[in-house]
């Protein structure tokens, strides 16, 4: 079989920090003086100077016609690869090899220019795929129908919302047929009915034999899309196998294993701001962390975070999810009126945003718990979907006397009525 892409021991290093002496906007005659010492100061380990390793020695070969899954935590380097693959950037070290047109969505409106309007960015990613006119003009009027925007494709992009923005940039990247398809987690910012069409999309692509590498926190869309994934830590591919064993290793290995998941600094994106995850717990009805909870009892779900600046409209969030991607419920700190209202401006400040969970509410097994932070409709400064897990025991829970599992997530103690109707 054909290999339509072959990475050979990749590395990409990116430079952190600022060398003493050094100003962002410094003045000219203080860069003339400090060349000099420039020439004889070595590059690497100078003090205020840091390098991180965004991918370490990266290998593998995928197929034409494969649809090929990457998951891993956040700054596990999975987009870093992605941008490698795409030609976005260059790698520090190896060699990439890709065979035919890439179709590559990473971030919402990429590849698009701000002052052209939409239909003159599709004709415009189409050329920079290297296709005809009379191909891009086969495909526009399904461009434009999937992406929702007929009445705006004659506006310049750099007037659409950001959900506008990824419907058009998704549905130019999945119609203009590149041989191989590459999307990061962008999906996550548009609407439950627009992902669905999205990854309904991403199946057709796949059926049809193109290539696909699909990135996601959602691993009940890794199951449905892909056949094998990858597993990266630390910028390292630490596991490759079928999907489904591939993301059983994710989620037993990558998860927090005492009920707790805290943010360092390099593992946080500087777009966050002025939003700072701090950390994330469940905590039974002692206040005790833990990752394990009888279903009977209460539990406690806490997310501590900072903000440099005043947010307004900012809403905090957890997603619940079994072990197989498939939700449970999503509930934000500000889904009652009153709180929406009295929170509508959060100003700088240190938080903890809580809630709990009442017994009697979980069926029995392991669940994994995930973050969000957002202004609803403006931009989301923070997604973690995977960031713990915890398990639930179902010792004393209702219908303990039957033999069989309970299926689904829930499992209520219900107030049953049993009545003896005479006809």
């Amino acid at each position: 079989m054909t290999i339509a892409i072959s990475v050979d021991n990749i590395s990409k290093r990116y430079k952190i920090g600022t060398a003493p002496g050094k100003f962002r906007y410094g003045m000219l005659r203080d860069q003339i003086a400090a060349i000099p010492g420039n020439l004889f100061r070595r590059k690497e380990g100078r003090a205020g100077v840091d390098f991180i390793w965004a991918l370490k020695d990266v290998s593998f070969d995928l197929e034409e016609g494969r649809v090929l899954g990457i998951i891993g935590r956040n700054g596990a380097g999975k987009s870093t690869l992605l941008k490698v693959l795409s030609r976005v950037t260059e790698p520090t070290k190896g060699t990439v090899t890709v065979r035919g047109r890439v179709g590559s969505l990473l971030e919402v409106g990429t590849g698009f220019h701000p002052e052209l309007t939409g239909r003159e960015n599709i004709y415009m990613n189409g050329a920079i795929l290297g296709m005809k006119r009379a191909e891009i003009e086969r495909n526009f009027d399904q461009i434009v129908a999937f992406s929702e925007v007929e009445q705006f494709i004659d506006t310049p992009v750099k007037r659409y919302s950001s959900g506008m923005y990824l419907r058009l940039a998704f549905a130019v990247a999945a119609h203009l047929e590149p041989e191989i398809l590459v999307v990061d987690e962008v999906l996550a910012v548009g609407d439950a009915e627009f992902q669905r069409k999205c990854l309904g999309k991403m199946n057709d692509v796949a059926a049809q034999g193109r290539t696909v590498l699909f990135v996601s926190h959602n691993m009940s869309a890794i199951l449905r899309l892909t056949q094998e994934s990858l597993v990266m830590q630390k910028g390292q591919l630490v596991k490759r196998a079928p999907t489904p064993e591939a993301v059983d290793f994710y989620l037993s290995s990558g998860q927090a294993q005492a009920g707790e998941r805290v943010w360092e600094a390099d593992e946080i994106s500087a777009n966050t701001a002025p939003f700072r995850p701090l950390g994330l717990r469940v905590k039974d009805p002692r206040g005790v962390v833990a990752d394990s909870f009888r279903s009977t009892e209460p539990l406690t779900l806490e997310m501590e975070y900072s903000l440099s600046a005043p947010i307004t409209g900012l809403r905090v969030g957890v997603y619940l999810s079994t072990v197989r991607g498939e939700y449970v419920f999503t509930s934000f700190d500000v889904d009652a009126p009153e709180l929406y209202e009295k929170h509508s401006t959060r100003q700088p400040g240190h938080y903890v945003s809580r809630c709990t969970l009442p017994g009697d509410l979980l069926n029995e097994g392991r669940y994994i718990l995930g973050v969000n932070a957002s202004s609803f409709g403006v931009k989301r400064y923070f997604m973690d979907e995977n960031a713990l897990a915890f398990n639930v025991d179902p010792m004393g829970a209702p219908g303990m006397q039957w033999a069989e599992q309970r299926q689904g997530p829930l499992r209520p103690r219900l107030d049953w009525v049993i009545e003896n109707v005479e006809k």
